[in-house]
């Protein structure tokens, strides 16, 4: 499984001042933390052959919802 070289600490203060969101110095650690942790699940994510997967038509859509509630708790 190749994998991504984790994100620094000053590539995320970066992208974040970039993109406008102030992130204060506290943060920066949990931040970075998790931006590579989804980039690690994305990486997982494309090495999945999608033909191993049934299509979404396959199957009923469930969306959450138990047997025998018909509230929007999830």
């Amino acid at each position: 499984m190749p994998t991504t070289p984790d994100l620094l600490l000053h590539e995320v203060a970066r992208w974040a001042q970039r993109a406008g969101l102030p992130l204060e110095p506290g943060r920066l650690d949990l931040v970075t933390a998790t931006a590579n942790h989804i980039q690690g699940v994305i990486a997982v994510l494309r090495e999945l052959d999608p033909g191993e997967a049934a299509p979404a038509s396959a199957s009923p859509a469930r969306c959450g919802v138990e047997e025998g509630r018909d509230d929007a708790a999830v």
